[in-house]
């Protein structure tokens, strides 16, 4: 999860900036989150392609079922809250793709045999590590650019 230092004073910011300065940090977000995104799609092992395709992200809240990979949310009543997430009801099993699982004894239909379990094929935080610094650059230029555009309206 990333945080924001001095919340408070960017929030009365954001509160200052107009629709279209808005906009145009959005579209920052959106591109910086298309980066991560597109990067963690191409890390993930696929089998049939399911957990590929939960991977997204989304301004708001994350579908049933999804992991948060990051979550950067201006203030408590703003829209822009951006998140990026993997897995879904269908895809259920993002996290033990992510962090494998340990050896165990089965239990239900296979009760007493024994899971060697799976070695861990990080795809999701590998992918925000990689891109954070990235993704915060782009946000940023996107901060600079809308209030160079509203200092000079």
């Amino acid at each position: 999860m990333s945080r924001i230092l001095n919340l408070v004073k960017l929030d009365r910011k954001l509160k200052r900036l107009p629709d279209q300065a808005k906009a145009e940090i959005k579209a920052g977000m959106e591109a910086a989150a298309n980066g991560v995104v597109t990067m963690m799609k191409n890390l993930v092992p696929t089998d049939d392609g399911t957990l590929r395709d939960s991977i997204g992200w989304t301004w708001g809240k994350v579908p049933k079922g999804a992991g948060i990979v990051a979550a950067v949310k201006a203030s408590t009543g703003s829209d822009m809250t951006i998140t990026i997430y993997a897995g879904s009801s269908e895809a259920y099993y993002a996290r033990w793709v992510e962090y494998g699982t340990a050896p165990h004894k089965n239990g239900g239909r296979f009760a007493g045999s024994q899971n060697p379990g799976t070695t861990a094929r990080p795809f999701f935080y590998v992918s925000w590590r990689a891109s954070k610094k990235s993704a915060k650059r782009r946000v940023r230029k996107a901060v600079r650019t809308a209030a160079r555009k509203v200092a000079a309206s």
